[in-house]
């Protein structure tokens, strides 16, 4: 076939390139929740929780067809599509968007297009590299993510303050039209012709080695989403008790917050690499739910003294991520990787979803996003949330040991 295509270190580059385009829509929901549509909506904790996890409940209901279709079809046409929607339904929101129903609505909308763009752009970076780049690879593409999500933090917040919340949406709706882009520089690959049923996830169910990093994907997926719903609302009560610290806005918190995460999650799988996946992704997960419940008991002291355990959770909460997606697509059957990734995605969104509700219900529950007592709550949920990441590691580690 005619054409200039991307090989080689030039693919990883420019995947992570588009990956940040495709993240920018990522987080404008949550960026501006505190600030104007949590009073203009008139919304609680529970109803903000449900908004935000809307985006990761869409994407959550498509990624098992569209993730798993990657083993049968070229990868690339499903980015193309989920790229298409995802600017979409990120548009229609800034349009149309009028309260929680049909902002869920658009937002779910722009989480199935994701559904097309994260695990299949994985999949269509691995399908063109070798093997022994995958694992640096794949962790470089996951790590941007989080860059990715500092982008979309900063951006929203910054044009929703200047030209207000609509506008947010209208600029980062053209996001995702980076990745598609990249995808015309793509040389085409097909794979292997698959066997068995498209949404066929037994050979998954049956791979306990890989499960156990599905399931403790899940496990920092719902304390990942569920910091990244309400940092900004965190930092807001934090900044409304304080005068003293007006350098460390939102804005400011949130950004480093998720940049911190890209070296960190680089940081994670090299230890993974050196100490081994298990024990290191279950001592960055025990440390994580430790610095959780400090931030929740000194809610209502200085930033100056909150900053630092921000700092520190903004390192544990993402250390595993990396580790986590390279241990599952390596420990995954070649044949039904797709399918493995789409269990991964799956998992992982869903539990995104219940994270940000959970910590909502916990705010409503404790007092209030403006009580410090909520606060406690909230972080208490998300160190029992993330708890369950070394069970599910110890449970797969159990049983792949046995004859």
């Amino acid at each position: 076939m005619n054409g200039i295509f991307l090989e080689g270190r030039s693919v990883i580059v420019a995947m992570c390139l588009g990956q940040l385009g495709s993240l920018l829509p990522h987080v404008v929901v949550p960026s501006i929740l505190a600030a104007f549509l949590i009073p203009e909506w008139h919304l609680s904790g529970a109803q903000a929780g449900l908004l935000a996890g809307s985006g990761a409940a869409g994407y959550m209901l498509a990624v098992p067809f569209l993730a798993t279709l990657t083993d049968r079809v070229d990868a690339r046409k499903i980015l193309i599509a989920g790229s298409a929607l995802s600017a979409l339904g990120t548009l229609l929101f800034g349009m149309f968007a009028t309260g929680l129903w049909s902002g869920a609505l658009f937002n779910a909308i722009a989480g199935v297009g994701f559904a097309g763009a994260y695990m299949p752009g994985l999949k269509a970076l691995t399908d063109r590299l070798a093997p022994g780049d995958s694992s640096r690879a794949i962790t470089l593409y996951t790590s941007s993510f989080s860059f990715g999500v500092g982008l979309s933090f900063l951006v929203s917040q910054l044009v929703a303050e200047a030209w207000g919340w609509r506008i947010a949406f209208f600029v980062t709706a053209a996001g995702p039209l980076v990745m598609l882009t990249v995808c015309f520089l793509l040389r085409p690959v097909e794979p292997k012709p698959a066997t068995g049923r498209l949404l066929d996830f037994a050979p998954v169910f049956q791979n306990r080695n890989a499960m156990g990093f599905v399931l403790g994907y899940g496990a920092h997926c719902f304390e990942l989403y569920g910091i990244r719903t309400w940092i900004v609302a965190f930092w807001t009560f934090v900044s409304l008790r304080n005068s003293d610290a007006s350098i460390l806005t939102p804005i400011v918190v949130s950004v480093v917050f998720s940049l911190l995460a890209m070296p960190a999650s680089i940081l994670g799988n090299e230890l993974a690499l050196r100490f081994g996946r298990h024990r290191a992704v279950t001592a960055v997960m025990f440390s994580s739910a430790a610095v959780a419940l400090l931030i929740g008991i000194c809610a209502e002291r200085s930033p100056w003294l909150l900053l630092p355990l921000m700092l520190v959770y903004a390192i544990t909460v993402p250390a595993d991520s990396g580790a986590l997606t390279s241990g599952m697509s390596m420990a995954a059957d070649p044949s039904h990787r797709g399918a493995t990734m789409a269990m991964h995605s799956t998992v992982g969104f869903s539990l995104s979803a219940l994270g940000a509700w959970a910590v909502g219900i916990a705010l409503d529950a404790a007092g209030g996003p403006q009580s410090a007592s909520a606060w406690m709550a909230a972080f208490s949920v998300l160190a029992a949330g993330i708890l369950l990441g070394p069970l599910a590691l110890y449970w797969s580690r159990r049983e792949t040991s046995q004859p």
